[in-house]
């Protein structure tokens, strides 16, 4: 790929283009905001797979067990939104992370985002949106280096340049397949959690006002919201970050309406947990603030949707 393509592949894509969305879903309740959100910008994104991504932690007892969850709450996010049509369109991703930057996990997903991206060029790219563990993506890469040509990587992970750290949940389950992400050569546009997208809240009076009783898909998605902050903050105060949106509206950020962001060369992430910035590396894009009220606006507006 030339130097004008690469820069060209990381601008806000124009026109309709196709995606796949890689996503741990059941990982909190922001992944079903993001699925909900592509489901519902058709006019722009054309869906050409989801993925269910690996996870662990308190809601899983393994990356397989989060990975399987994950896999079930994609299929319930399109029967609520009426897209039943693209069940068979959702695959199962890895069922462990990467065991080194060498091996690729083997998927239902990794084979997937392979043997679609070799349909594709430079100049015209899938788009890939990954707000989980960069697992099956990685796996997809090492399975065949040559599709860093014909895709588009947007990521939701790590943390912000200026943080004392990288560390970030995304990035700290499966280091070793971030770094084949960063090293790949891929065109990769990077939103950071913390420091960035973290910005991007919500809270019960927000949800219950624009969205309660509009339709099944905003009733769970305002349900699964409250349910999961008053499990922890009932009684009092809360807001709760719904930061996965973020990579689905990079697709839709014409004229930098809902982020804006700047050309960097690629970092590599660390195993200790930190950016390292040697010369030399290639260039990437990197969103460092996000138009929270008028991306909420867009959200809303066609969450209402029947």
């Amino acid at each position: 790929m030339t130097s004008e393509q690469l820069l060209k592949n990381l601008e806000v894509p124009k026109g309709k283009i196709d995606v796949v969305l890689d996503t741990d879903a059941f990982n909190e309740i922001d992944d079903q905001f993001a699925l909900a959100y592509l489901l519902r910008s058709g006019e722009k994104l054309n869906v050409k797979g989801i993925c269910a991504a690996p996870f662990r932690n308190e809601r899983s007892i393994s990356p397989a067990d989060g990975m399987e969850k994950s896999y079930r709450e994609i299929l319930k996010i399109l029967a609520l939104a009426g897209r039943g049509d693209l069940a068979g369109k959702v695959f199962q991703g890895s069922r462990s992370f990467l065991p080194d930057e060498t091996r690729p996990v083997p998927s239902e997903a990794a084979a997937f985002l392979a043997d679609l991206a070799g349909a594709y060029s430079p100049e015209w790219p899938l788009y890939v949106v990954s707000i989980g563990a960069i697992t099956n993506l990685a796996s997809a890469l090492l399975l065949r280096p040559e599709i860093k040509e014909k895709i588009v990587v947007v990521w939701l992970g790590g943390a912000g340049q200026h943080m004392a750290t990288a560390e970030e949940f995304n990035l700290c389950q499966d280091i070793a397949a971030a770094r084949v992400v960063f090293d790949s050569g891929v065109p990769l546009v990077q939103l950071p959690c913390a420091g960035v997208v973290d910005r991007f809240v919500t809270t019960r009076p927000e949800l219950e006002y624009w969205l309660k009783g509009k339709n099944p898909l905003a009733d769970y998605l305002v349900e699964n919201t409250i349910s999961a902050a008053e499990s922890y903050a009932a009684g009092k105060p809360w807001s709760r970050v719904i930061w996965d949106v973020t990579a689905v509206a990079w697709l839709l950020n014409d004229e930098s309406r809902f982020l804006r962001s700047r050309l960097i060369p690629t970092p590599v992430p660390e195993y200790d947990g930190k950016y390292r910035n040697p010369p030399g590396r290639q260039t990437m894009r990197y969103v460092y603030w996000v138009n929270r009220d008028r991306l909420f606006e867009d959200l809303f507006r066609k969450l209402r949707e029947e």
